[in-house]
């Protein structure tokens, strides 16, 4: 298990969504629906915020059945 980030680095992370592996199974909009959300064109995105709900976020990460979330550290 790896060590929970600081507060500035959480601010920093935000969740990223591989969209070339993405099933559109929705179980990421079901552990964190105002994170994660089906678009227009039929494709799962990332809403935009300054911090994400880490704990949500980490259950859609843990529960992708296609492994196709992760945090991503803007630059």
């Amino acid at each position: 298990m790896r060590p929970r980030a600081s507060k500035e680095e959480e601010s920093m992370r935000r969740p990223e969504i591989e969209l070339s592996r993405c099933i559109l199974c929705e179980v990421c909009q079901s552990a964190s629906p105002s994170v994660f959300r089906l678009n227009s064109a039929g494709y799962m995105e990332v809403a935009d915020f300054d911090a994400y709900p880490e704990e949500e976020v980490e259950e859609a990460i843990r529960s992708c059945p296609s492994r196709c979330i992760s945090w991503v550290t803007d630059t």
